[in-house]
């Protein structure tokens, strides 16, 4: 019997990151170096372009929408991104405050992230994440694939069924603003020591907040609302 041949991009995405997650399962100190040229794979941008347009979203500080990059054609855009990251072009622009009111009349802030930052973003958090995913316990729900709260709720059911008898809810204050950057880039190199991801990432980590025509930069921190606050979180919950 043949093997199955992979003719989608999120197939072929979905292979990569079980080899990558097999690997990172089987040795807990291995580290990755050999990770950049995947993420400007062909069927790797394919399936991040395909996730941030599903996910919609507005527009960055370059006001580019999706709408506009489906008009001047995907298929450009997707190359422009891989040659700029194949030739080190690539340079992440800062991101767009907006704010969004609570119940409680507060106002939460969020990063807005161009669509071009996005779709790198999600390229790189697909190369990534199943490298990390092998390090965290069963237990642990916060923005992992393929969990939620509901999931986490119903584990919290299970444990009161077997008598459990404490619930702690805890919520952090102004947590993706005050995030040690060298805390986080030290647990990212617990796995990776490829030093253009590295790099990668502190480009994002570095960029800056616009509001109201200004640029604010910090040495904490990451703006909230786009993948790369996703995946500092995500990273803060192992072990």
């Amino acid at each position: 019997m043949s093997a199955k041949r992979l003719t989608t991009p999120k197939e072929k995405v979905q292979q990569l990151q079980e080899k990558l997650g097999h690997v990172a399962k089987k040795n807990s100190k291995h580290k990755f170096h050999a990770l950049y040229d995947k993420v400007y794979r062909w069927d790797i941008l394919h399936e991040a372009w395909r996730r941030v347009k599903t996910n919609k979203g507005a527009a960055g500080v370059d006001a580019v929408t999706l709408a506009d990059i489906e008009e001047q054609g995907e298929q450009t855009f997707l190359k422009d991104c891989e040659g700029a990251l194949k030739e080190g072009k690539y340079h992440p622009q800062p991101v767009r405050r907006h704010y969004i009111p609570e119940k409680d009349g507060k106002q939460r802030p969020l990063g807005i992230p161009t669509v071009r930052d996005r779709v790198i973003q999600m390229a790189t958090k697909l190369v990534i994440e199943p490298i990390f995913e092998a390090d965290f316990e069963d237990v642990s729900f916060g923005f992992r694939p393929k969990r939620s709260a509901k999931g986490a709720l119903e584990r919290i059911r299970k444990a009161c069924n077997r008598k459990g008898n404490w619930v702690v809810d805890v919520d952090i204050q102004g947590y993706f603003d005050n995030i040690n950057q060298e805390k986080l880039m030290k647990l990212v190199q617990m796995r990776i020591s490829h030093r253009r991801i590295l790099k990668l990432i502190r480009k994002w980590l570095g960029t800056g907040i616009m509001e109201e025509g200004n640029v604010r930069r910090a040495d904490v921190g990451t703006p909230q609302g786009g993948h790369l606050s996703t995946a500092c979180e995500y990273l803060f919950e192992l072990p």
